[in-house]
Parts: structure tokens; sequence; C-alpha cells
């Protein structure tokens, strides 16, 4: 039977008591763009409407607004906070339930290859890193496929471990998605470095916004409502030449 974050020996350890500035610094090294995951490999479907002609420098914030509002934050940041409030129950069906809803939620291809392998690279590392029992159950269902992997429930479960709070690891995920959608606005050369700064900081009430919903939506209602960017993303797959694997 698996049990909670804290049921088990070495629950005093800092990483493990929720909230403070442990949790801080696990958050930060989590999202942090040297940590590998593969998120650096993604342009979450930027680069489709950039070969479609469809977003330029101008209307980069507003589509990464839609993104977060429509796409992100109704599935992934959703599912992160349920994986996360499983690990705190100390119910790990609960996240295995909502990581198949995710997986199958996510209608392209590469979105859904995407998930599972930035997914399952954060699970392997951080069973090593942390060394915390859920990290290590998830990984082990993952490994014998009886559990996708999605990032988001990936996340929600080593954050949860790690003592993260909720609001706190939703927040942090957002803010990764966004840095990495400013990052490839960068190399798709939409941007400059100094641009960047400013578009991740407008963001930044909307990554508020994204997460209040995100903590307060049921499972029933998880799933993305971006249609748009589900259409970039299936030609993304189909074009002759791809900097980015989404």
């Amino acid at each position: 039977m698996f049990h909670g974050p804290d049921a088990h020996p070495g629950s005093g350890s800092p990483e493990s008591r929720p909230g403070g500035l442990a949790a801080l610094l696990v958050s930060l090294q989590l999202t942090d763009s040297a940590f590998p995951s593969g998120f650096y490999t993604l342009s979450h479907s930027l680069e489709g409407y950039a070969q479609a002609g469809a977003v330029t420098p101008d209307t980069l914030p507003a589509l990464l607004a839609d993104l977060l509002r429509h796409g992100v934050g109704p599935s992934d940041a959703t599912a992160l906070a349920l994986a996360h409030r499983a690990v705190t129950t100390g119910v790990l069906s609960d996240a295995l339930r909502v990581d198949r809803r995710l997986h199958a939620a996510k209608l392209g291809r590469e979105n859904r290859q995407a998930a599972t392998r930035t997914g399952r690279q954060l699970l392997d590392l951080a069973a090593e890193v942390f060394g915390r029992p859920p990290i290590a159950d998830y990984l082990r269902l993952v490994t014998d496929r009886r559990a996708p992997g999605c990032q988001a429930v990936a996340a929600g479960i080593v954050q949860a471990a790690a003592g993260v709070p909720v609001e706190q690891a939703v927040a942090a995920d957002l803010f990764a998605f966004s840095a990495s959608f400013a990052g490839a606005a960068l190399r798709l050369r939409l941007t400059d470095h100094r641009k960047a700064q400013v578009l991740l900081h407008g963001a930044a009430p909307v990554i508020e916004e994204t997460v209040r919903a995100a903590l307060a939506r049921p499972e029933a209602d998880l799933g993305a409502g971006a249609p748009a960017s589900d259409i970039m993303s299936g030609r993304h797959e189909r074009a002759d030449a791809r900097l980015f694997a989404s």
C-alpha cells in the first residue's frame, strides 16, 4: 500500500517538510532550464505557428496567454495539482487515473510523445536526486508500462514528495512552460533576449489566474480547449524540417 510523503523514515529532512525555503529551492531546481528533463527540445506548438506565418513578435504575448488559459492550464496544470493531491493523500492510484486521462486528452502524437518522454526523464532523475518513495513508486509504474508518465503528473508527484506546496508547484511548472515558450521564440527569432524577459514578466498575471483555476478545477473537467494549437502541432508533425520536437 502506498503511503504519503511523510510516512517513511527520514521524513524530517528539509526537502520533505512542506513550504519554506527548502521547498522554494526544490522548485527552482526542477524548473531551471539546466534541469535535463528535455523541456528545451519543445516549442509547445510555437514552431508550427511560425511555420504557418500565424504568429509575429507582436502577437507572442497573446498566444502565450491563450496557451496558458486554454491549453496547458486546463490540462497539464490541472493534472499536476491532482497528482500532487494524490501524493499528499497517499492514494497513488488517483495519480495513475489522472495520468491516463491526461495522456488520452492529448490529441497530437508529438504532444503525447513529448509529454511522456519528458515525464519519464523527470521521474528517473528525481528518484535519484530526491530519493523519496512516492517518486520511485510511480517510476516503477511507468517503467512497467502501467502508467504513461506524462510530465505534468510526474512534476506533481515529484514536487509533492519533496514537500513543495501545491500552489507553488503549479506556479513553478507554468513558469517553466512560459520560459520554455520564450526560449523557443528566441531560437525561432521571434524575439530577442530583452523582449523575452518582458514577455515572461507580462505573463505573470495570467500564470496567477491559471494557477487559481487549475487548483479549483475537478478531474472531470481536465482537458485542453486550444484547437488552433492542436492543428499547428499536427502540421508540425509533417513539416519537412523541424528545430523542435513539438
